[in-house]
């Protein structure tokens, strides 16, 4: 039986992800990343099972992204039918406190297995030292759903938070954990700012800015 949505006849709309949706959210971005270059080094196995296994790790994820600003948002249907999903920290919250990463660890344990929880762990390294300290908006993960590519959904999605680090004069940052998504972003106004090569053969991550916009102006004071 085919898991392929049904062609976007609809509008749409983009508002923040409901707590029902959690499951619905984890398994949007599963399918999303099923494929995606990173989350296979970290995630080995047959594309069922890894795809399950992406999915808990995105409800982890949503978990501990729940407490901050504009966590999760979603472009959805008024029917209620989500297209995209994209988790989103706010300036100064993109880390998670060291107690809810400790308290998190089997759940991880779980997802990741013996094999993967070290690639893991390498991936969350090489990451966090490279992240800028300069504040900013933070983008771990956007996705939109299988069959929906290329057809605005995930620039609907990220336009409305632009918007506002534009208004607010703050900066955007990310990783592409695929080279073919590099152009979708650099026509965000995002830029690469250098390339992550995990260790012991892994893929390559590469970082990307994006300052505000001055033509928008800041919100006044």
């Amino acid at each position: 039986m085919s898991t392929r949505p049904a062609p976007l006849s609809a509008g749409y709309g983009i508002r923040p992800a409901r707590p029902a949706e959690s499951a619905a959210v984890a398994a949007l971005l599963a399918r999303a990343f099923a494929d995606d270059p990173v989350m296979a080094w970290m995630i080995p196995g047959a594309d069922g099972e890894r795809e399950r296994r992406i999915a808990r790790y995105f409800r982890l994820a949503r978990r501990q992204q729940r407490p901050r600003a504009a966590a999760v948002r979603v472009a959805a249907t008024a029917e209620g039918r989500l297209l995209g999903a994209a988790l989103w920290s706010g300036p100064g919250r993109w880390r998670t406190s060291a107690v809810r990463e400790l308290a998190a660890l089997p759940r991880y344990a779980g997802i990741f297995g013996l094999r993967g929880m070290p690639r893991a762990g390498e991936v969350q390294e090489v990451m966090h030292e490279a992240h800028p300290a300069e504040p900013h908006w933070y983008l771990p993960a956007v996705g939109t759903d299988r069959g929906l590519q290329g057809m605005g959904v995930g620039s609907a999605l990220l336009r409305q938070q632009l918007a506002d680090c534009d208004r607010l004069g703050q900066p955007a940052y990310l990783e592409s954990s695929n080279i073919t998504n590099v152009p979708f972003y650099e026509k965000l106004g995002f830029r690469v700012t250098g390339e992550l090569l995990l260790p012991n053969g892994g893929p390559t991550l590469w970082p990307m800015w994006r300052g505000p916009d001055p033509a928008a102006g800041r919100a006044p004071r």
